[in-house]
């Protein structure tokens, strides 16, 4: 669902549950804010449990000069962290 539909959700929820005084036979305008605004709230929770339950991976290379001989090559190596923050867009 997202943030921002959660946040529409508890939103229009908050208006028909406090602010609407309106009488519709057969259907309470309250009741449907409540419902309204407990799914935005569990949409909220998911969201974000959803975003912070992500791993993060971060890939370095690094390449070295070639030693001189037969069978030597640039190195390659690859590491793994789990909780560094994603690297700057190109050009910042």
């Amino acid at each position: 669902m997202g943030i921002g539909g959660s946040i529409f959700l508890l939103a229009v929820g908050a208006i028909l549950a406090f602010a609407v005084n309106a009488n519709i036979s057969g259907i309470d305008i309250n009741i449907i804010g409540w419902i309204l605004m407990a799914a935005g709230l569990v949409g909220l929770i998911i969201t974000l449990w959803y975003w912070n339950s992500r791993r993060r991976t971060v890939v370095t290379r690094q390449t070295q000069a070639p030693v001189a001989g037969p069978g030597y090559a640039a190195e390659y190596r690859e590491t793994r962290r789990e909780d560094s923050p994603p690297p700057p867009p190109p050009g910042y």
